[in-house]
């Protein structure tokens, strides 16, 4: 390991600043795809000329969006042999496969072995053999940075499984010391965690592996609940404020979690089911925000946490985590969810919280029970998932810190029934319209007299009084409680 870290500490930089070396050398934007075809950095289009269209021909584009290719496009270009390749590689336009323009391949291998690959776009009158050759030094080094990463990432599970386990005091210092130590000088950068739940195995093989999930530097599985397992992924980040490389890992984890759940016959359902005792779904088109109002909860599709009424997760197709997660970098509201488990009519599919950033690894604790939250949040809340980060699931940053023993308040307790699940819903969504009479009746398509009637049976039932501040706040928590 210490001779991994020697080779890091040489480069003094990660991938990025490595591409944009290459750019500088040709001229040329470049880009970074791990040997599966999977974006790992990009150079930036510098440029006083009007951007030429002809430079985000689909390929490209979706490369870029979705950080990933197709698996036709892996094939078309692997069929002009870069996988033998130990030089550059020129590859002719070709318009039907979405191709506009030639590229030049430069192969990135460590030991002989290609480890991925560095694009760009052919132009006039394109590099020279002695700026290729300058540009394939720099892609040696990216090799000898992205194996020996690989190295180090596929033995950190016990790492960081110790940090995120331990109980806190002196044995989570040791844990955090020992991961330092293996990750070298790139564990004094900026870091986040991501939690997947549920993940379908315990069997650290079935996950996928760090080298194959974006910006990873370890993962691991980690219980979630008394049966079931989370999947924990430590993302490394160029600064706190850069979202997008946790968004690209999340989408590829979640990808990964969605093929496993189909392949064991375990799919995002659509009925309006939830947990037992809990508030029916909400963000369904006609619950709390899933209406078409004018307010910052409406789910109209033009806020920031509107949900976009298209029903649960399983109208988003199977193999969609890394598209998800380029919405979500966009800002664009993702698929919903139902609460309930694997195998009930409420599962609507796994779910990915993102913790907020730290610089250094010691506030790791605190990073995964964040992101733990905002995983549990988009299970209870379908707008706020599949990909949820701790600065935006509002009061669930609250609500998760709960003790399980307080989940249900005893003045609620008759309104969380099975037998009340109607009037559970509609007092949730008069809350969240924030006691609006005229928008809760229409969010739940009834006439304000019925309205008015089921507001009084909850009171009956609850004791407490919906024109009381107090009491308004505490059965909005509790409802929302009751769907961790």
């Amino acid at each position: 390991m210490g001779e991994n870290a020697r080779v890091a500490a040489d480069y003094k930089g990660d991938y990025q600043e490595l591409v944009d070396e290459i750019s500088e050398l040709l001229g040329a934007p470049a880009t970074l795809e791990n040997r599966d075809f999977e974006l790992l950095a990009f150079g930036t289009y510098d440029s006083d000329d009007e951007l030429d269209a002809s430079a985000l021909d689909p390929v490209r584009t979706r490369s870029i969006l979705t950080r990933r290719s197709t698996a036709g496009v892996r094939t078309w270009f692997e069929g002009f042999g870069i996988t033998r390749a130990t030089g550059p590689v020129r590859i002719p336009p070709s318009p039907e496969a979405g191709v506009y323009r030639g590229r030049i391949c430069l192969p990135v291998r460590h030991r002989g072995v290609v480890v991925g690959y560095v694009w760009l776009l052919e132009g006039e009158p394109g590099p020279t053999d002695a700026q290729l050759d300058a540009a394939m030094r720099v892609a040696g080094r990216i090799g000898a940075l992205l194996a020996d990463e690989a190295e180090a990432g596929a033995g950190l599970s016990r790492e960081l499984r110790a940090v995120l386990t331990a109980e806190g005091g002196w044995q989570r210092d040791m844990a955090v010391a020992e991961l330092r130590t293996a990750l070298g000088p790139r564990a004094d950068g900026p870091h986040t965690l991501i939690c997947v739940a549920p993940w379908p195995s315990p069997d650290p093989d079935d996950a996928p592996s760090a080298r194959s999930v974006p910006h990873a530097a370890a993962l691991c599985t980690i219980p979630w609940g008394a049966a079931a397992q989370s999947l924990a992924v430590l993302v490394r980040l160029r600064s706190t404020a850069m979202d997008a490389p946790a968004l690209a890992a999340a989408g590829r984890v979640l990808e990964e979690a969605e093929g496993a759940w189909g392949a064991l016959g375990v799919r995002g359902g659509t009925e309006a089911a939830t947990t037992e005792g809990g508030p029916a779904p909400s963000g369904s088109g006609t619950g709390a925000r899933g209406g078409s109002g004018t307010g910052t909860r409406s789910g109209s599709g033009t806020g920031a946490r509107g949900g976009s009424g298209k029903g649960a997760r399983g109208a988003v197709p199977r193999g969609a985590g890394a598209a998800v997660a380029a919405a979500v970098a966009a800002g664009v509201a993702g698929a919903g969810r139902y609460t309930g488990g694997p195998g009930t009519a409420g599962f609507g599919g796994p779910a990915a919280g993102i913790g907020d950033p730290r610089v250094g690894l010691a506030e790791l604790g605190a990073v995964w029970q964040e992101a733990r939250a905002a995983a549990q949040a988009a299970l209870a809340e379908r707008h706020l998932g599949p990909v949820a980060q701790w600065r935006g699931i509002g009061p669930y940053r609250l609500l998760t810190a709960l003790p399980p023993e307080s989940a249900q308040d005893p003045a609620a307790g008759p309104l969380l029934s099975p037998a009340h699940r109607e009037l559970a819903r509609t007092a949730e969504v008069y809350l969240d319209c924030a006691g609006q009479a005229g928008r809760t009746a229409s969010e739940l398509g009834i006439h304000r007299q019925t309205l008015y009637y089921r507001l009084n049976r909850v009171e009956q039932l609850t004791g407490l009084d919906l024109d009381d501040g107090e009491d308004r706040l505490l059965l909005h928590m509790a409802l929302k409680r009751a769907r961790l």
